[in-house]
């Protein structure tokens, strides 16, 4: 039977699944990466001991008939053409060092052109920033340049030439750079002149499902290269306009289909994307929304200590924190989707002597759900049609309290798959698709469906985490 491998290379870490005709999935080994944290704001990974984990999983899967790879999205990398080597870290999506330069180009008037191009906000979170970076600020860059051996990219596009020596990037990949013009698919000139990225260091532009060329090792072709959150969109199986998947990971991301549209036009602080492409197809289109901290947050209120567990069934079983009075917005790295305020900050409300820390806890997950429905609200605004089902992965999609929250606090089912790894499925869903297997369905994963349960204070609940937010907005804007 044909088998692909599925290497899911995310943020923390690498996973790799066998995945058969037949869908079904087989772990064949993880491995966790050093997060680099060399002064405030700066996140970095090292990309080859990334690229080692890869190469080692590989090797761990034994023969496959194809290989397929979701990405980070934003992270980028600068690398000499000539050797493969890396000239200096990779910087990470969460990565705040070109804050300054986003804030001097919203100065100059330029975000309408960036958006009215690429769709997307002037945001130190999207690539296009901090891979200009490398050319500001390391030499090894600009005399690379001069010789006509830099290569600057994302993530996906480093493991690729290393790989297969195909100097290359998806469609989906490409438009979280904002230097892809949305509607046509392609680098835009004026897009990397007002970032002052040059076009010709820029990998090539391929569909997601298509070639991406052959492992220098063994031979096996690459047939699928995209984002790990459009792999997620695909592994949930969606495919009507309305439909709509969160990804709760580092952070929460949420993509709603928007079918074969650029959605310039959305409005309401909601990112027109790529879905995915297949090789002849037209592109299909989504709109994004992202929670900045949500696995994050969770982390790092754990690490106050253990009476602060976010895991804990007899702690979460207690009132809400809500209920209480005690709110808590998670943005400690900013504020995300439909705000785009990175100087607005994580805050607390209704702490009181009586505050415990389960409450605290608990308020760190509510708020994760608060705002995880501030994402459908901004999705059904700017499309005018209500959410026609939601589904969650990641790993609070695990947690039974925290998605028995959310649908109350959405007010609809929530739909949970009992594959966890959905970002892996969508890769095997790719392949399969585009090798005419799709029929052979009997090891797709089925679902949950958790229900709704209003306790009736939910509107007012949200309202409040509203205002709470609004304040963090507001403060932002006068600091």
């Amino acid at each position: 039977m044909k088998t692909c491998l599925a290497i899911d290379q995310g943020t923390t870490g690498t996973k790799a699944y066998r995945i058969g005709a037949d869908g079904r999935m087989e772990l064949v080994g993880r491995r966790t990466h050093r997060q680099i944290l060399p002064a405030p704001g700066w996140v970095e990974h090292d990309a080859e001991e990334i690229l080692r984990h890869i190469e080692e999983l590989i090797a761990d899967a034994g023969p496959v008939n194809a290989v397929t790879l979701a990405n980070q999205g934003e992270t980028v990398v600068a690398w000499d053409a000539r050797t493969g080597t890396p000239i200096g870290p990779a910087i990470v999506w969460q990565d705040t060092r070109t804050r300054d330069v986003v804030t001097r180009m919203k100065d100059e008037g330029l975000e309408p052109e960036v958006m009215a191009r690429s769709g997307l906000p002037l945001d130190c979170y999207f690539s296009a920033s901090r891979l200009r970076w490398y050319l500001d600020h390391v030499p090894q860059a600009r005399d690379l340049h001069a010789q006509g051996w830099l290569r600057l990219g994302t993530s996906d596009a480093f493991f690729l030439d290393r790989l297969c020596g195909v100097f290359a990037t998806d469609i989906t990949t490409a438009s979280r750079t904002s230097l892809m013009n949305l509607r046509t698919g392609e680098w835009d000139e004026t897009l990397c002149r007002l970032f002052g990225v040059p076009v010709d260091c820029l990998p090539a532009i391929r569909p997601t499902v298509g070639d991406f060329g052959q492992l220098r090792a063994s031979g096996v072709p690459v047939r699928v290269s995209v984002v790990d959150q459009q792999a997620a969109l695909y592994g949930h199986g969606l495919q009507k306009p309305g439909d709509v998947k969160i990804t709760f990971g580092t952070g929460a991301f949420a993509l709603a289909l928007a079918g074969t549209e650029a959605c310039l036009e959305a409005g309401a602080g909601i990112l027109p994307t790529v879905a995915w492409q297949f090789a002849g197809q037209p592109a299909i289109y989504a709109l994004e929304g992202g929670v900045l901290t949500a696995g994050a947050a969770v982390n790092w209120v754990e690490g106050l200590g253990p009476a602060f567990s976010c895991a804990d069934p007899a702690l979460l079983a207690a009132s809400s924190a809500a209920e209480k009075g005690v709110f808590f917005l998670p943005a400690l790295q900013g504020l995300g989707c439909p705000w785009w305020e990175r100087e607005a900050r994580g805050s607390w409300a209704g702490l009181g002597l009586d505050t415990r820390p389960q409450d605290m806890a608990r308020a760190v997950l509510e708020g994760i759900a608060f705002r995880s429905v501030q994402l459908v609200q901004a999705f059904v605004s700017a499309t005018g049609q209500a959410a026609s089902r939601v589904s969650v992965d990641g790993g609070l999609a695990n947690n039974a309290w925290f998605t028995q929250f959310l649908a109350n606090c959405l007010g609809m089912p929530v739909h949970v798959p009992e594959q966890v790894d959905v970002t892996a499925a969508g890769l095997g869903r790719f392949w399969r698709e585009s090798e005419g297997l799709m029929q052979a369905d009997t090891g797709d994963a089925g679902w949950s469906v958790v229900s709704p349960r209003p306790v009736g204070k939910e509107a007012r609940w949200q309202g409040r985490f509203d205002h709470l937010t609004r304040q963090a907005v507001e403060w932002a804007a006068k600091s």
